[in-house]
């Protein structure tokens, strides 16, 4: 039998090693690969934790899973099958009955679901107009109405229309085109970035509404971090009385939200729980002045400072204040820092559309440096149909409203609005001397805040809010009402200057009638704030008292589907 050459059994004798190497390497490799990706998953939710803990801290930790657990219970509660069905019902009435007060039935009233074969006639069209603005409404045009409707007067009204019709067709992404209207913008943005003391080389746009102004400053400030800084999961922080715009630029542009508690006396918010906050993924501070739900300016000097220190931008909500704030101490009242003299503020977002008095649609954002403003512009370089560029969400404006606005503000002018602030502000601080000093009012109404500008709100200790607000209804004001806390709140307008008045008596009638009957009730030994009654304590004080939201989200969810059923 012949045997191996020594050079085969070499190579058999190596074969087996290698074989054997490979494998060792393998299994080496795999281990060490699930050992470094154990490693990121404990590193990942440590520092996940070590920001939570410093962020929150160990009570506010605790307190926060424990309401994250106790939603998630309720919502399963929720779920179960005899749950389910018996609040699908409750929801579905009470969707039927928003759709019963909002959508006009009966005689008199026709629908339109198509067009007509032959075109009306412009009498016809007229006729119909003057039905449609005779339906059963709150009367804004009395004053009955809380916010809502910031116009500036009659003759205000038709100096607006008038040149609303001059630019009907206008379109400013056509500046070629309609050039006044490019014009008009452009100086609309520079009066006001004046009034709120911009530094040389400022910037800013029009845009068309308080809601457009904040998403676009939230992406800016996305955009800016991400080229910067490279940050890829980016958070901001907002005091939680800062407006539901922020809510929507979050869920939008996909921002994860820090919210800073504004607890009460003062309702403002904490700068050291918002510098705790803060991270490498932090990509704007916001301060509102004034808040919508209490009127209360929150401390921008304070933010401000915290945001140069971390070098990070800070964004202004003057949405509210508009053309209140910078005029408070020209017209008399007191004021606190807010604009652009502190260095910390990048971006102020300003409407004209309230206390500007221009046509609803009309708003301004305010930046610091021009080079802030790039990071919302949208450019494609390569589209078929041409370069196209846009500054914000629209392409298409409405070039009437921008004639309308520019037409406000010249009409109006510095000493119309120094007029209209000593008004507006001089009514609401009259309310609120009334609820905190009038003997029947003054120990079962309570100021919320201390504020500066034209949002009175307060609350109760001793009635249910949501009953005084519902009262107040019935009297045939609209008033706004607070949740979280409970509460309601009056924005003085220039219509409601007109009849303060009346709404302090009517103020007082309502809780005088509530007091009785919460004396009835003790009588009868039923014991203090009884069940709440009406629409808002509905919303608010019972379905918003639950741990999950999903009812409420539901009940919102029908109210805007309900706008559109014609």
């Amino acid at each position: 039998m012949a045997r191996p050459s020594m050079a085969m059994t070499l190579r058999n004798g190596l074969s087996i090693p290698k074989s054997r190497s490979t494998s060792s390497y393998f299994v080496i490799g795999t281990d060490l690969l699930r050992n470094v990706l154990f490693l990121l998953f404990i590193l990942r939710w440590t520092w996940k934790a070590v920001l939570q803990w410093r962020g929150r801290g160990l009570f506010g930790s605790i307190a926060q899973g424990y309401r994250f657990l106790r939603r998630i219970s309720y919502a399963l509660f929720l779920r179960s099958p005899g749950v389910r069905s018996k609040v699908q019902n409750q929801v579905s009435e009470a969707v039927a009955k928003l759709e019963n007060k909002l959508v006009p039935q009966g005689p008199g009233v026709s629908h339109y679901l198509t067009l007509p074969k032959e075109g009306w006639t412009a009498q016809q069209v007229r006729s119909e107009l003057d039905r449609l603005e005779e339906l059963d409404h709150t009367r804004w045009e009395d004053g009955r109405v809380s916010g809502a409707v910031y116009h500036g007067g009659k003759d205000l009204i038709k100096v607006q229309s008038e040149a609303f019709e001059r630019f009907m067709v206008a379109n400013p992404i056509h500046p070629d085109v309609f050039p006044g209207v490019r014009k008009m913008e452009a100086e609309i943005v520079a009066m006001v970035l004046a009034l709120f003391n911009a530094p040389p080389g400022a910037a800013g746009v029009a845009t068309s509404g308080g809601t457009e102004s904040i998403l676009m400053a939230c992406l800016s400030a996305r955009e800016k971090a991400y080229a910067e800084r490279g940050v890829t999961k980016p958070e901001m922080i907002i005091p939680d009385t800062a407006h539901a715009a922020f809510h929507k630029a979050a869920a939008y542009f996909r921002i994860k939200l820090h919210l800073v508690s504004c607890p009460a006396p003062t309702y403002t918010v904490s700068i050291k729980a918002v510098s705790r906050l803060i991270n490498s993924n932090t990509i704007l501070l916001v301060g509102s002045a004034p808040n919508f739900p209490h009127g209360i300016i929150d401390d921008i000097a304070g933010l401000s400072r915290l945001a140069l220190r971390r070098r990070l931008p800070l964004h202004v909500d003057c949405c509210l204040g508009s053309f209140l704030m910078p005029f408070l101490s020209r017209a008399g009242f007191p004021t606190q820092p807010f604009d652009f003299t502190l260095k910390g503020v990048t971006s102020i977002s300003c409407d004209t559309h309230k206390y500007g008095f221009a046509p609803k649609g009309n708003s301004t954002l305010l930046y610091r440096t021009c080079a802030l403003r790039t990071y919302q512009y949208f450019i494609s370089p390569e589209w078929s149909g041409g370069v196209y560029g846009s500054i914000g969400i629209a392409g298409s404006r409405p070039g009437a409203l921008i004639a309308s606005c520019w037409a406000s503000l010249m009409s109006v002018g510095e000493n119309g609005y120094i007029d209209a602030c000593h008004s507006i502000v001089g009514a609401a601080k009259k309310l609120e001397a009334v609820i905190r000093e009038h003997p029947a009012l003054k120990d079962d109404l309570k100021m919320m805040g201390k504020p500066l500008v034209s949002v009175i709100a307060f609350t109760s200790p001793t009635l249910n809010i949501y009953d005084i607000a519902d009262s107040m209804s019935a009297k045939g004001w609209h008033l706004n009402a607070l949740q979280n806390p409970p509460g309601m709140h009056v924005a003085v307008t220039i219509p409601i200057v007109k009849v303060i008045n009346e709404l302090i008596v009517d103020l007082i009638a309502v809780v005088e009638d509530e007091k009785e009957r919460e004396r009835v009730r003790m009588v009868e030994g039923k014991g203090k704030k009884g069940q709440a009654r009406g629409d808002s304590a509905a919303l608010y004080g019972v379905a918003g008292s639950l741990p999950d939201k999903s009812v409420v989200v539901q009940l919102a969810g029908g109210f805007l589907d309900t706008l559109y059923k014609a």
